[in-house]
């Protein structure tokens, strides 16, 4: 039998130690209690690696959050907008989900200009977004007073094209890792429903994804694997769910109204969660980095 020698023994438990030591799936603040407002939502990471999230201190504003848990004023909405969600196209611009004006907004991060990217009549109030390496939009579009929803493409140049109207309450929306495949969930009727996308950006072959028997549903985001993190509103949990539909595990968290989620750090396996209960921000530890990491 060979003999182990102390210089193995070193570098096995320095390239494995930290992983098993690691704890997956653990809630944890990031910011403080009631530095957002009950419409606390909407994380998302720019390129270099800095978080916003909409509704710090007031309805109408977007923070910039710091790795220690400091938030900073970044930027207020025009008068009358209010952001929900907020994603980054290639050039840098954040695009905001603004509901209470039924827009979505351009903001230019260096200069701080507000223009209004895509307008039509016809949103309820643009919920949720996420974007292809294309740069097309998927927004959700609720009815909350009918109960009712769409979802909407918006083209590069802001044009919203209607792919789908006459769902329940269109909330959390998501691309799978190949953009192939897009989930948007009903949260007043508990279901998600999944659709192939072809390259134009349309959406065809709807079907059942999964139904929860209890609470609600908003924001989602898919891993690299292709599993489906769901914000699981009123119950204060994370359900996981593989490509294949099946519920893999729920990461309960602090707060109860878990609104959104998004993942990010060096590593893209650390997941950030709004509480619209406690106003602020919980992260946990993840295994899989996401899918646009």
């Amino acid at each position: 039998m060979k003999q182990v020698t102390p210089a193995f023994l070193f570098f096995f438990f320095f390239a494995f130690g930290n992983l098993w030591g690691q704890e997956f799936y653990i809630a944890k603040d990031l910011t403080a209690e009631n530095l957002f407002t009950t419409n606390c939502e909407g994380p998302v990471f720019d390129k270099n690696g800095s978080l916003f999230v909409v509704n710090f201190q007031k309805d109408g504003t977007i923070g910039l959050v710091h790795p220690d848990g400091k938030v900073e004023l970044f930027t207020v909405l025009p008068e009358g907008s209010t952001g929900n969600a907020i994603q980054f196209d290639k050039d840098g611009n954040m695009l905001v989900a603004d509901f209470s004006a039924h827009n979505i907004l351009k903001v230019d991060v260096k200069t701080k200009k507000i223009s209004v990217y895509s307008h039509t009549d016809q949103f309820n109030q643009p919920n949720d977004i996420c974007i292809n390496k294309k740069g097309q939009l998927f927004a959700s579009d609720p009815n909350w007073k009918e109960g009712t929803g769409k979802i909407w493409r918006i083209d590069t140049d802001g044009h919203p094209v209607l792919l789908q109207e006459k769902m329940g309450t269109t909330n959390g929306i998501e691309l799978s890792p190949d953009e192939k495949t897009l989930y948007v969930n009903e949260s007043v009727q508990r279901t998600i429903w999944v659709f192939d996308v072809d390259r134009k950006g349309n959406i065809n072959n709807k079907r059942k994804f999964f139904d929860f028997p209890d609470f609600g549903m908003d924001g989602m985001k898919c891993d690299k694997a292709g599993n489906l993190f769901v914000s699981r509103y009123d119950k204060g949990v994370i359900a996981v769910i593989s490509p294949g539909g099946k519920l893999l595990r729920e990461i309960q968290m602090k707060g109860k109204k878990t609104s959104n989620i998004t993942f990010g750090g060096k590593d893209g396996k650390t997941c950030f969660v709004t509480l619209q209960d406690r106003k602020c921000i919980e992260t946990f530890r993840s295994e899989t980095a996401g899918r646009n990491f």
